[in-house]
């Protein structure tokens, strides 16, 4: 796996000029955090909903910035936990099912079409697994595993204790496990 990048870890000084109103310092909060804030969301809805989901994920933490009290938790805890309600509240508003659209097509092909295929294959088997998880669990596996984050940090962003995290992670992957072994056949 690639080295968790620490960029995220040293927003503090960021903040504080942002929380004052420069915009420039608010841009490299964002350079930082799009990606893994977009790939938190894009395990959790459809593809085109999770760039709109994104971008509203930054906009409320702008307007909503001087609301961010330093200290308690990190920045980046604090953002995450805005992506994680604007999940809830799309789900809630839109009752969508939450089943992949098997067709979506890989636009960028790398050297071998069939690596990008199989490439392809595992990550629509993993979405589908991952959602027929219980939320908690989601929320638990993609922080951990896909945004690669340590468990204080998503202790932060659950409201839960580390040692809870731990438990969570454990059960999250055992049924994920279940999931994707008792479904072979149907993905």
């Amino acid at each position: 796996m690639p080295k968790k990048n620490n960029s995220t870890k040293n927003l503090g000084p960021l903040v504080e000029l942002a929380q004052g109103g420069d915009t420039e310092a608010f841009g490299k909060i964002y350079d930082a955090l799009v990606k893994p804030v977009y790939r938190y969301i894009y395990y959790r809805v459809d593809k085109n909903i999770s760039e709109d989901l994104t971008e509203e994920t930054f906009l409320k933490a702008w307007k909503n910035l001087s609301k961010y009290k330093a200290g308690k938790h990190p920045f980046s805890s604090w953002v995450f936990r805005i992506a994680h309600n604007l999940v809830c509240d799309y789900y809630r508003k839109n009752e969508v099912s939450s089943e992949i659209d098997d067709s979506f097509a890989d636009t960028k092909l790398e050297s071998s079409p069939s690596y990008s295929i199989n490439l392809k294959l595992n990550e629509v088997k993993l979405r589908k697994a991952i959602n027929k998880l219980p939320e908690n669990y989601q929320q638990v596996i993609l922080l951990k595993y896909i945004n690669e984050e340590d468990n204080a940090f998503i202790s932060n962003v659950i409201g839960k204790s580390e040692g809870a995290v731990r438990t969570l992670q454990f059960r999250a992957l055992e049924k994920l496990r279940g999931i994707l072994d008792e479904k072979k056949e149907d993905f």
